[in-house]
């Protein structure tokens, strides 16, 4: 089915078509997490949840393919390199002790993904040391087991691990769409920025689209 969307209507095979949510944790969308630490609005971040869990909800019962991924780290850090860690000038780092438990590390309640938007059993879920969701997972190797062409972004932030992996993606030869809604930064203005960067010069990263342009595609026909 062919769905609205920027630059040119995205053709969507759902039988070829994976959902790949973006870090919708608890570190990144709740307060006391390592977002606020950082010293960002999470509010911004919790507003696109009612957006994303539609989404989800419709993506299941149409039958598609989920990934969930988790920004997170062994317990001794040694797949969080130096420059990682060190970046910035937070209150607290990565592998810290903050009030969900260690920051960003495997296991700990902070780096669980939020209750409204849970895994279920039988959807992928990958840990990913990184910013891109391709970097150091067996995501794109999942993807050609199920047959997978095509993938559709959700989550979180817009401009940092949600472009990575597009980009990642695209380089893959996947095509690519991004929800409008269902995404967003802790800096509107990084999310309007990064939303341009993908569809521009014709798709050049990959298509957007608001979610109300998809959910038609999912309903029981």
């Amino acid at each position: 089915m062919n769905i609205p969307a920027q630059p040119f209507g995205f053709d969507l095979d759902l039988a070829h078509a994976a959902l790949v949510i973006i870090d919708m944790q608890r570190d990144f969308v709740e307060p006391g997490g390592f977002g606020e630490t950082l010293g960002n609005d999470v509010s911004l971040l919790q507003a696109i949840v009612p957006a994303c869990q539609a989404v989800l909800q419709a993506w299941r019962r149409a039958g598609g393919l989920v990934v969930h991924t988790r920004e997170a780290h062994r317990p001794d850090l040694s797949d969080c390199p130096p420059a990682k860690r060190l970046r910035g000038n937070p209150s607290l780092r990565i592998g810290d002790e903050g009030p969900m438990g260690r920051i960003l590390v495997a296991g700990e309640p902070g780096n669980q993904i939020i209750d409204t938007l849970a895994p279920l059993p039988g959807e992928i879920v990958l840990d990913k040391p990184g910013k891109g969701a391709f970097y150091a997972t067996p995501l794109q190797n999942l993807l050609e087991q199920a047959g997978v062409t095509q993938l559709v972004f959700m989550g979180v932030t817009t401009e940092v691990c949600v472009q990575t992996s597009m980009r990642e993606a695209n380089d893959r030869g996947y095509d690519c769409l991004l929800l409008e809604d269902c995404t967003e930064s802790y800096f509107p203005h990084f999310k309007a920025a990064a939303l341009e960067m993908v569809r521009a010069q014709g798709a050049i990263v990959g298509w957007t689209a608001p979610s109300a342009a998809l959910l038609p595609a999912l309903a029981p026909r």
